[in-house]
């Protein structure tokens, strides 16, 4: 298993002196690691800084194992949420004291309480979810194959992929590759897509990569790689392409095209 990757957006760790407090943090977990969270102290390491006088010094932890992630709640009085956000209003309560709870989604959102108005949340990408070969099901388990990329179609991160492929799907050219701010406008009509914000998006871009499609950084030193972002975003199109992990039928789940543009390309194919 990969691991996962834990994220901490900016402003999103509470406030300290009545403004958003901290810078974003990312952290790559691998089986066996742990992460702590909670305000801190010198005394009390945390790699999560929670600024909010509600929060424990140590309130919890992230456990990593095989195949999911464990949330321990150190708090004696406070339950904490573990959302859902590509489910129907999904969310798992980790009473006080719990210790281990399983959490079971691909992509997860943990809700601190607090006494303040700015929400104490972190993101939480699960480890590599494993799915039989569709084709194997059934057969003797010394014969069964799994898929070497496996991804969720339904998820959030999908759709994402597919709005990255979008143009060269359909112009069938190598056009560039869109960027944040395109694909935050491309999915504004989606119904649940529509929700992302560029740093989510930027966020399910590198889930992409470093986890479920596993590509290596771009070489700085190569000839147009001097952007990191947009040679990663390449690697991404290209593999999914190459490997028709994307095809042309994903296209439908894209909000419709609109304007002359769009209708022009619509009814060319």
């Amino acid at each position: 298993m990969s691991g996962v990757v834990v994220h901490l957006p900016q402003g999103s760790g509470g406030t300290d002196g009545g403004e958003p407090f901290g810078e974003a943090v990312t952290l790559r977990l691998g089986p066996g690691e742990v992460a702590r969270f909670g305000r801190g102290s010198a005394t009390v390491p945390v790699e999560l800084r929670l600024a909010d006088a509600a929060i424990s010094r140590l309130a919890g932890e992230i456990r990593v194992t095989d195949d999911h992630w464990q949330l321990t709640n150190h708090s004696a009085t406070h339950s904490y949420l573990v959302e859902n956000p590509e489910g129907a209003g999904e969310y798992l309560r980790v009473a006080p004291r719990r210790v281990g709870a399983p959490v079971p989604f691909e992509f997860a959102r943990v809700v601190l309480p607090t006494r303040g108005d700015v929400t104490v949340s972190f993101q939480v990408f699960a480890p590599d979810h494993v799915y039989l070969d569709p084709d194997a099901v059934g057969a003797p388990w010394g014969r069964l194959t799994v898929t070497a990329y496996s991804l969720d179609e339904t998820a959030a991160y999908f759709l994402v992929l597919v709005a990255l492929c979008e143009p060269r799907l359909r112009d069938q050219s190598r056009v560039a590759v869109p960027t944040t701010p395109q694909i935050v406008e491309r999915l504004r009509g989606h119904v649940t897509g529509g929700t992302l914000t560029a740093r989510a998006i930027s966020s399910h871009i590198d889930y992409l990569a470093e986890e479920k499609l596993r590509i290596g950084v771009p070489d700085l030193r190569e000839p147009g790689r001097s952007d990191r972002r947009n040679g990663k975003r390449e690697e991404i199109v290209g593999l999914a392409l190459r490997f028709g992990l994307v095809r042309e039928e994903h296209l439908t789940l894209l909000p419709p095209l609109t304007g002359a543009g769009g209708r022009e390309r619509q009814s060319a194919r």
